[in-house]
């Protein structure tokens, strides 16, 4: 059997659903929330919401790296372009996100402005060091999954004496973010679906302030008997009031954090104030260049600045990354922003939370 038919078998998913209706009391519900984008995706493509009681709310959260990213931060990048003569480096799913005025980088690559797409921080390495005489701007969005690599980058940059590139630095940190949602009274969240890929990096020490505060973690994959089970695991934890870091994704995720990784982040990084689209300034949330590597920092190089952290007129893309609306309550959700023609960030990219719902439906149960 093809090893993901395991996480995919009808059986097995019946199996845990009926397991779930068992344990879930009539009178209570259950909000439950998932803090990844590929979660989001995955709830919404193997259409589970309709799949489980109705008293099971599945909230999507801010867990989309690019959807979070301040609009006043895709304008720098827009900025960057307009002002100097440098070749940036982005992961594609950068390319249709808007700046303030609509336009995106796909329009502006149209109009000859230099934009690369790469797949890894070590191809843009190669690539500068073999143009020296062009300039090489990297934009790193991201949590503590990716963010190692951007370190990675930098120093070996430094190493191989590369001195046409350099990062612009919009990574941010989990743990804040889940401080501030654990508070929130509007959403009263029971527990987290935590997010897998983040995970192999922080391990479950990340999650230890929320079992403290009383609300359940569990670690899942992102196949459908992964996600079920790390439902049910949510569940039992709730109805007990015996709180325990669960992990349902032991075939990635070892629970132990990654030492290495860490070391290399916080040699390079720091922690810094960041701004989170539709949440606003969240302290330590967010990274920034060290002194030490500040020759790499594009902030500094080409004496960037926000202008504004106001998100485009009429988008509701902030209350759909706190979970407080569904994409649907969007007025513009499906009609003036779709995914062919997006107007907010949680259309563009394809961890999106309307773009989930807008390709596979949002239905709950």
């Amino acid at each position: 059997m093809n090893l993901m038919n395991r996480f995919r078998d009808k059986q097995k998913v019946t199996a845990l659903l009926k397991k779930i209706e068992e344990i879930v009391k009539p009178e209570k519900d259950y909000s439950i929330m998932e803090i990844c984008g590929t979660h989001t995706v995955a709830i919404s493509r193997w259409g589970l919401r309709g799949l489980l009681p109705k008293n099971i709310r599945l909230i999507s959260g801010p867990g989309c790296p690019v959807c979070v990213t301040s609009q006043g931060e895709i304008d720098i990048i827009f900025d960057l372009l307009n002002k100097h003569d440098v070749t940036i480096a982005v992961y594609g799913d950068l390319m249709r996100v808007p700046n303030s005025n609509g336009e995106n980088l796909l329009h502006l690559r149209g109009k000859g402005k230099k934009i690369l797409i790469i797949n890894s921080v070590v191809e843009l390495i190669r690539i500068a060091d073999k143009n020296p005489e062009e300039d090489f701007v990297f934009v790193s969005i991201g949590f503590e999954t990716t963010t190692p690599q951007t370190a990675f980058l930098i120093k070996e940059a430094e190493k191989k004496g590369i001195k046409n590139l350099s990062v612009l630095l919009f990574n941010k940190t989990m743990p804040e973010i889940l401080n501030l949602l654990l508070a929130d009274e509007n959403l009263a969240i029971n527990g987290f679906i935590a997010p897998g890929h983040v995970s192999t990096v922080t391990g479950v020490e990340l999650y230890q302030g929320i079992i403290r505060q009383n609300r359940a973690a569990v670690i899942t994959g992102f196949e459908p008997v992964e996600i079920l089970e790390g439902v049910m695991e949510i569940i039992k934890q709730v109805n007990t009031n015996n709180f325990t870091v669960g992990n349902c994704y032991k075939r990635v995720v070892s629970g132990k954090k990654n030492i290495k990784a860490y070391e290399l982040m916080y040699d390079v990084f720091e922690s810094f104030d960041a701004v989170w689209r539709g949440i606003g300034l969240i302290r330590n949330s967010g990274l920034k260049i060290r002194v030490k590597y500040e020759d790499f920092d594009a902030m500094l190089k080409y004496n960037l600045k926000a202008y504004s952290y106001n998100e485009r007129a009429g988008c509701k893309c902030g209350e759909v990354l706190k979970g407080y609306i569904k994409p649907m309550d969007c007025p513009l959700f499906g009609s003036f922003c779709t995914y062919e023609n997006p107007y907010g960030p949680c259309m563009v990219s394809s961890e999106g939370t309307c773009a989930a719902y807008y390709l596979y439906g949002g239905i709950d149960g």
